[in-house]
Order: C-alpha cells, then sequence, then structure tokens
C-alpha cells in the first residue's frame, strides 16, 4: 500500500496517510475544474457498464464496494470471473433485476487534472422526463451507440433532447467494438450515418471515437485493438473540453439576487451565483426590472474581499448607493443589460402524468425568482423521433412541444441558448405543489414590448362610488343541477330590488357567444373559466356586483379568479348538492346522456368535481329552497362582508 496519496492513488489508501498528505490531497484536488456530463444512448447499449469502468478505472471505489461488485457479477451471471460495471450504477433493485436504468444516477469521479459529476440516464422513451433531468445542468452529452446496431431511434432522440437542453459538447461514443472485432469499416459507417442526422437538428461539431466500455478500449489510453484511430482516448477527451463556465465567462455579466443580506445596520449585500460574465469593484451595475444603477463597491466572500468574480462563483455585492434590489431581481453590468418581459415563445417539456392545461396558471421558477405564467395552446408538439412538427391541444407525460408563456409580471430574461440560468425554467402546479414542466426561452414576443397598460383618471374606486356600493364577484360552483343558475338568478333580483348595480353570468349563456368556440374537454374548461374571470374582473372595475354561476369543476381556475380580484372581492359559494340529488333532479338529461355515454367529460360522471375545501359560504340545497338559499346568500353578505347591499 502506498504510503503518500497523489491523484491516481485509491480512495482506500487514506487510512496510511499523515494529514499533510490528505491536506495536499485537498487543495490539489480543490482548485480542479469541475465537468459535468451524462451518458445516454439507447438500452443495452452500455451507459451504466461505460460509468462503472470509469469509476473503476480512476480508482474511485473502496475496497468492501469492490468485494461486493465481485460478488454481485457472479450471483448476476456475468460471464467468467469479469465485473459487471453496470451494477456500481444501477443501485435500484429494479434496475439490477431488469438489467436496465429506470432512474437517473449521479457519480463523482476525479483524475489528475479535473473533477467529474457524471450522470446515468435511463435509455427508455418512458423515461424522457429523467434523461431532461439529468441533461439540464450537464456540459456534455456522451451518446453511445451499439456497434452491433448502428444508429436507433433512441439515439436520435436523446441526440435531440441533448442538443434541445443546449449541450454544445457531443461525444460519439461507438461502444462494444469488442464484438463486431473492432472493425473500422463499421465503425465508419455509424459515424457517417450520425453525422447526417446531427446536421438535420443542428449539430455541427461532435468528437467520435471507438470504444469499448467492457474491455477499456479508448477509455483511458489508447487502445492496440484500434491502431487505425487516431484520437484522445473518452478520458483524455473530458478532461481537456471547455466547460461552459469558461464560455459564460466571456458574456456580459449577470447575477441572480438570491439573497439580501442584512446581517447589521452597517452592511447590506447582495447574494448570488454569478451567472455570466466577471465583476470587478467600481463597475457600474443596473438592477432589473427595476432599472436602477448603481457602483459595485465590494465583492465579499467567507475569505475575504475579491478584486475580481467569475461566471460561477457565489458572492455578496456591496453598493456605492442605496438602491431596491431583492430576491428574484437581476443585477446586470449597466451598459448591456438583459432584456425585461412577460411574454416568450419557449419549448416545453411535459414531466407530469396529468395532461398540460392551456390557460390553468402555473408557477413559474426562473433563475431566483417565482412568478405566476400562464401557457397557451401549444403552436405545435414535437415528434422526437421523427422530428415531424405535430397539431397538439395539449401535452402528456413527455410531449415537447412549442408554446407561448405569459407571465403576472415582466421579469429580467435571456434567451436559453445564451444564458440557460435566465432562460431555463420549472412550472409547478399551485394546488400540489409537483414539478410539472421544465421549459427554456426563445425570445420575447414584440407584443410584450408593444403593449403597455394605458393609465386612466376614473378609478374602480370611483366607479363604485358612483353606484354606492363595494364591487364584488359572488361565484356560485357545484355539480349540474345543484341550483347554480336559480339561485344566482334570484340573488340578482333581490340586490336589484335593493338599488344595487349587478350582472349575472351564468355558464350556459356565455357559451352562446363569448365561449362558443369552447368544448368540455379539461383543456376547455380551464380556458372557459379564465375568461368567465377575466370579464368578471372587467365588471368589477366598473363597480358592479358580479354573480356568477358556473361549475367550474377545478380549484387551481377558483383560485386562478380569486387571485385576479383585489382582496376580499372573491367570494366562492358553494351550493353543495350531493351527487344522487343532483342527478336525480337532472332537468336538461344531461346525466341520463352521460351514464349512457352519449355525453363525454361530464362533471360528477367521468370527469371530476373539486369541491371547495374553505369556501366564503356553503349553501346546502338539500336542507333549504332556492328563496332561502338567496336570502341566506345576502344576510352572510350583509353579516360578514361590508359591501352595504
Amino acid at each position: 500500500m502506498a504510503d503518500t496519496l497523489t491523484p491516481e492513488a485509491p480512495i482506500y489508501q487514506t487510512d496510511a496517510l499523515i494529514a499533510s498528505d490528505i491536506d495536499a490531497y485537498l487543495d490539489t484536488h480543490q482548485h480542479k475544474t469541475m465537468l459535468r456530463f451524462i451518458t445516454c444512448g439507447s438500452v443495452d447499449d452500455g451507459k451504466s457498464t461505460l460509468i462503472g469502468r470509469l469509476l473503476y478505472d480512476s480508482k474511485m471505489i473502496f475496497e468492501d464496494q469492490l468485494a461486493a461488485l465481485e460478488a454481485d457479477s457472479k450471483r448476476v451471471g456475468t460471464q467468467g470471473q469479469e465485473i459487471d460495471f453496470a451494477l456500481l450504477v444501477d443501485g435500484l433493485a429494479a434496475e439490477r433485476e431488469q438489467g436496465i436504468t429506470i432512474d437517473v444516477a449521479y457519480r463523482f469521479f476525479a483524475t489528475e487534472k479535473r473533477k467529474f459529476i457524471v450522470a446515468d440516464t435511463p435509455g427508455h422513451e418512458q423515461y424522457t422526463r429523467n434523461m431532461v433531468t439529468g441533461a439540464s445542468t450537464a456540459d456534455l452529452a456522451v451518446i453511445l451507440i451499439d456497434a452491433r446496431k448502428g444508429v436507433l431511434v433512441q439515439t436520435r432522440r436523446h441526440s435531440y433532447l441533448a442538443h434541445l437542453i443546449g449541450i454544445r459538447n457531443i461525444v460519439l461514443a461507438v461502444n462494444k467494438m469488442d464484438l463486431v472485432d473492432y472493425d473500422q469499416a463499421v465503425y465508419d459507417g455509424i459515424v457517417k450515418d450520425y453525422a447526417e442526422f446531427a446536421r438535420s437538428i443542428g449539430i455541427t461539431d461532435f468528437t467520435a471515437m471507438p470504444i469499448s466500455g467492457f474491455k477499456g478500449d479508448n477509455i483511458t489510453g489508447s487502445s492496440a485493438n484500434t491502431p487505425w484511430y487516431k484520437g484522445p482516448s473518452l478520458i483524455e477527451h473530458l478532461e481537456t473540453v471547455e466547460v461552459d463556465t469558461e464560455r459564460l465567462s466571456a458574456r456580459p455579466f449577470r447575477m441572480g439576487v438570491q439573497w439580501v443580506n442584512r446581517p447589521n445596520l452597517d452592511f447590506r449585500g447582495f447574494s448570488g451565483l454569478i451567472g455570466s460574465g466577471v465583476i470587478r469593484p467600481g463597475d457600474a451595475v443596473r438592477v432589473l426590472p427595476s432599472g436602477k444603477t448603481s457602483t459595485v463597491k465590494s465583492i465579499v466572500t467567507y475569505d475575504g474581499d475579491l478584486e475580481q468574480a467569475v461566471a460561477g462563483q457565489s458572492v455578496t455585492l456591496t453598493m456605492a448607493d442605496e438602491i431596491d434590489c431583492s430576491r428574484g431581481d437581476v443585477i446586470t453590468i449597466a451598459d448591456a443589460p438583459t432584456e425585461v418581459a412577460d411574454q416568450f415563445e419557449s419549448t416545453i417539456v411535459w414531466m407530469d402524468e396529468a395532461e398540460m392545461l392551456p390557460g390553468r396558471p402555473y408557477l413559474m421558477k426562473i433563475g431566483t425568482s417565482t412568478v405566476t405564467a400562464t401557457i397557451t395552446e401549444p403552436k405545435y408538439e414535437v415528434c422526437v423521433n421523427t422530428l415531424v412538427h405535430q397539431a397538439a391541444k395539449t401535452l402528456a407525460l413527455n410531449g415537447i412541444g412549442v408554446c407561448n408563456i405569459s407571465t403576472d409580471r415582466a421579469i429580467p430574461f435571456e434567451a436559453y441558448a445564451d444564458n440557460p440560468d435566465l432562460g431555463g425554467f420549472i412550472l409547478i402546479d399551485r394546488m400540489t405543489n409537483r414539478t410539472v414542466a421544465a421549459g427554456m426561452i426563445h425570445f420575447a414576443l414584440r407584443r410584450s414590448q408593444n403593449i403597455h397598460w394605458q393609465a386612466t383618471d376614473i378609478t374602480r374606486e370611483h366607479h363604485a362610488a358612483m353606484k354606492n356600493q363595494t364591487a364584488c364577484v359572488l361565484w356560485l360552483t357545484g355539480l349540474s343541477g345543484a341550483g347554480k343558475s336559480t339561485i344566482a338568478n334570484i340573488v340578482e333580483k333581490k340586490l336589484a330590488a335593493s338599488g344595487r348595480h349587478t350582472f349575472l353570468l351564468d355558464g350556459d349563456n356565455v357559451r352562446h357567444g363569448l365561449n362558443k368556440d369552447l368544448g368540455f374537454t379539461d383543456a376547455d374548461r380551464v380556458e372557459n373559466i379564465r375568461r368567465v374571470g377575466e370579464v368578471a374582473k372587467l365588471m368589477t372595475d366598473a363597480g358592479l356586483i358580479v354573480i356568477t354561476a358556473f361549475i367550474s369543476p377545478f380549484r387551481a381556475e377558483r383560485e386562478m379568479v380569486r387571485s385576479m380580484m383585489q382582496p376580499g372581492e372573491f367570494i366562492e359559494v358553494h351550493i353543495d348538492t350531493p351527487l344522487a340529488e343532483a342527478e336525480k333532479r337532472d332537468v336538461k338529461g344531461l346525466y341520463k346522456k352521460a351514464r349512457s355515454g352519449q355525453l363525454k367529460n361530464f362533471t360528477g360522471i367521468d370527469s371530476p368535481y373539486e369541491a371547495p375545501e374553505n369556501p366564503e359560504i356553503r349553501i346546502d340545497t338539500a336542507a333549504m329552497s332556492a328563496e332561502d338559499a338567496a336570502d341566506a346568500i345576502i344576510a352572510q353578505l350583509n353579516a360578514g362582508w361590508a359591501y352595504t347591499i
């Protein structure tokens, strides 16, 4: 066993070293650059085996791990006494049993020149979202191809996704060359086929190499089995390829503010990770979206102040002036600020079991900010297998489409191709808190720059005061047949009789005009409520008391309308009628049609109704008449809200 630790020495030798040797080793590794890369390709192309080989050859395996690996290799039936390197990475029991990768497995290893984090991504089509997750932080993609099979559908799929995510460094690793007797003609044919495909999707440059993950050919050094190959080994290429942080350092300065650092009254700084560019004390900067300007006073870190900081460093900037800056803002160089907009064209990768619902508001996390975003119907969906653009109303799990997206306020951004930090985002379901999609901004829509909010002199408060009332929205929700329209009509008559200015929006009525183009799919129901919400908002701006009667089956859309209104203006009224009672009434014969299969997507039968959890008013129609229900609603308004009706 060695008595000193070199970068090539196995980690398990550290118990024999003195502290100074360990400190020297750690200091050496601390100043190495980091390369993140992924391995991808079709099932059984050898991704896990390749990573296992890299870990083994870089001596990143403990002795007990090696013993367990040898035992597992014998148990799962590896030929002879050789090691099955894939077992180092396939950690899930299901993966070992099936011999496939399901989850994204991250592994760390290091060489004398560089540190690496590698993600082993699954090859199956149904795990596309896993592959996208692994690729989102990668600087390089190793596309593996089985030399016996050539370019396959999954090869094309993963190449397209890697290019879509913005990975510029592509390695084409033609694997299992030992199984084709290291035939150069086979290798050349595969490289030619891949080059033709790569050009068709915009990949203009890639590095090809013949390898054998199982035998170790061209992994850490040149192989005698491929004398005709004169290029670098895989490790040699990984050690020298340019990483994104080097490229981003050449771009204008951008830093998203993660935290306003205010430990005491004498210090105020803005902390974050530098996404691109270089910053120095004395540089003029601009804070977006506000546009306020100042000068960098100092660059503070845990280890002391810096003379300059570059992309990839986490720092705290102090300013020469007291300026308004908070989490989610972006600090840029003053003379080259980034764009600010609220509408974009984006590529969306849908990652949730429930399909995308255009018009539904989602939380959007981009950089360090979180905003509310709404997606339009897709312009088209991309069939990744054929690259054909297909018409689509929505996106299902693993679907990829180009959509317009709008946010509730203007945000600083850059195209994802230029700056992933300011162009990449995720979407989160507001009700379940699940991450449902990943997206990449292409550009801002021109209308986001050309359309501005026009201020008016007569305010919404003035409109309401002229009517001697406070505007509000009475939102009646419940199953079909619950009695919403009947109760809403009586409420309006009673309010009108008392001199109030009202307007009734009824679910059936708006579908004769405003929403005549919409059907009854989940996506159409979402858009139906979004439009009604916008109309109701305009009516409250006019000072009206708005009464609505809509099934509005989804909580998310009712919350969307609530968020459009001023605090306290949205009053949710649950017309609570059991399904059996509503179906018994069936005044329009709709339940009968739904039960017989003549009417699809009917709420309560084959489409869900999400009852309000905490409505402002609940009406039990099984216990009172419609007249009594209307009186109860008005009584509760008078008792609980300052609407002076």
